[in-house]
């Protein structure tokens, strides 16, 4: 029996995206254990185990140490923990969301690492000091590398042997509930139509002005917005009577709300931390078969131009939405055909498999004598990975420079249903 360790810096119950996709479906094959960043807690460490779903635990570390997420100074204590998380004697894979976390693979003794790139963690608001030194360690250790788009995959190709691109994928079967156009969200029950949404983390890549640009143009249009806000002040959010927040919303939800809507939005903002994004929205709303307009994110322009309304500007965007809710019969079904086209060329389930098939296929581990020698960063104040064959010694800092430690609570170093 092979079980799969997993270091997230995403709580298992905020957004369901691309590792609750993934880590359910593999679940049918291995045992998941999702080790989240701990929590803050003024007693006796311990970690509580949850199971969430089938052959999934979530495990949370309680600690009485204030370091947000894999801070160093959590590591002398989560050290042991992690040591005895996986049963003796069993074979473990490693893998990672978060480089952050990887002084703690020396507790495992994997029989491979996976490094699944789902962000570029660095781009986002205020990420630990140490965390491009710790990802270019967490490269030269992997036997494997996922990227999570076109973009991170061109960024990290030349940068570990075996880099995979998998982009966001879709459940069309769960999004294709919303076809049903009587389904009825509580929450916007009672909000008129044109309904023009957009669910998602609202944080620094969100563009509130924008959003406040089309509520203006159109007092008549009704913006609803359902998503936590993250690390950005609400009272940057623009506020209008036709501007709704619902507020995070379960998965099991996000079919009612489309259900409702007349156009899906995609208001991001052009920056640093929107550069590497590749958002799994717009398969979701492309298998609701609802229009979508969306700022020139790359990796939603260049594969989906032909189906997304691409706008760079607010004037832009507001004629996009203004075209949308004209669409003819016509127009409207030569739009479902080229979106139903791209979603059947895609799956979360198939996804998962071809991981898997790469996971089964992996050659035994090369770097298994470098993982000693990843310490844990607490009286040393480094955290090096030992010279082995094929491995570059990569030297992270310590406790010293982790005040800014990656942020927890499910998202403050980077959340991401973008």
């Amino acid at each position: 029996m092979t079980t799969i360790v997993v270091f997230s810096h995403l709580r298992w119950d905020f957004v369901f995206q691309r590792p609750q996709h993934l880590l359910s479906r593999l679940a049918q094959h291995y045992p998941i254990l999702f080790v989240e960043e701990p929590e803050y807690d003024d007693g006796a460490p311990f970690m509580q185990r949850s199971s969430p779903a089938p052959n999934v635990t979530v495990c949370r570390a309680h600690t009485p140490i204030h370091g947000a997420g894999f801070h160093d100074e959590q590591l002398r204590l989560l050290q042991p923990m992690v040591a005895q998380l996986a049963p003796p004697g069993e074979d473990v894979i490693a893998w990672f969301y978060t480089p952050m976390a990887l002084p703690l693979l020396q507790a495992l003794q994997p029989s491979l690492v996976v490094y699944d790139c789902m962000d570029e963690l660095a781009s986002f608001k205020n990420p630990p000091k140490q965390l491009l030194q710790r990802e270019s360690a967490l490269l030269n250790t992997a036997d494997l590398v996922f990227a999570g788009g076109p973009s991170l995959y061109e960024a990290k190709k030349n940068r570990h042997p075996s880099v995979h691109c998998f982009p966001s994928s879709v459940d069309v079967v769960h999004f294709q509930q919303a076809l049903d156009r009587e389904r009825v969200h509580p929450q916007q029950a009672d909000i008129p139509h044109p309904r023009l949404g957009f669910y998602g983390v609202l944080d620094e890549r969100f563009d509130p002005e924008l959003v406040g640009e089309v509520a203006d143009a159109h007092p008549e249009w009704q913006i609803v917005l359902a998503g936590p806000v993250v690390k950005i002040d609400p009272e940057r959010l623009p506020k209008r009577a036709n501007i709704h927040y619902l507020g995070q919303q379960p998965y099991t939800a996000l079919p009612d709300l489309l259900a409702g809507w007349d156009v899906c939005l995609m208001p991001f903002a052009i920056n640093e931390a929107t550069k590497f994004i590749s958002p799994t929205k717009v398969l979701e709303y492309m298998a609701a078969q609802l229009p979508i307009v969306s700022t020139p994110i790359a990796d939603v322009a260049n594969p989906y131009g032909h189906v997304v309304a691409i706008a760079s500007s607010a004037q832009e965007f507001i004629a996009a939405c203004e075209a949308a809710l004209a669409q003819t019969p016509e127009q409207r079904r030569h739009m479902v055909e080229a979106m139903l086209a791209v979603v059947a060329a895609t799956s979360w389930d198939n996804t998962a498999k071809r991981m898997a098939e790469l996971l089964e296929s992996a050659p035994p581990r090369a770097n298994a004598a470098a993982d000693a020698g990843i310490n844990a960063g607490t009286s040393a104040g480094t955290a090096g990975v030992a010279p082995a064959a094929g491995v570059v010694r990569v030297a992270m800092p310590g406790a010293a420079g982790a005040a800014a430690a990656s942020g927890t609570a499910a998202a403050k170093a980077a959340p991401r249903r973008a």
